[in-house]
């Protein structure tokens, strides 16, 4: 070991190696299904303008993607929308 390895960057829990691993599933899956990222992107858009009729939400921690989960008669995977949205508070009823 030199004085130089105690100043190189550890290597993370998620490596890069994983994550272009997991990148090139969302890519994979998006594909099979058909959805482009500008479909994903309005799709987001939408569910933000509505889910901001009922609550506030934290849209910098939104996440909102597609993803593959086996089906229920577990005879296959099937496209899932996935989304994750941070609730900071419910509006009151007008």
């Amino acid at each position: 070991m030199t004085l130089f390895d105690l100043f190189k960057k550890k290597p993370s829990k998620s490596s890069t190696g994983t994550v272009a691993k997991d990148r090139l599933k969302l890519v994979l899956v998006h594909d099979r299904v058909d959805c482009s990222y500008e479909l994903l992107e309005m799709l987001k858009t939408d569910i933000i303008k509505v889910i901001l009729n009922y609550m506030v939400i934290d849209e910098d921690e939104l996440d909102i993607c597609i993803t593959q989960t086996r089906s229920e008669d577990n005879k296959g995977v099937v496209p899932v929308l996935f989304a994750n949205i941070p609730i900071k508070s419910i509006r009151k009823a007008s």
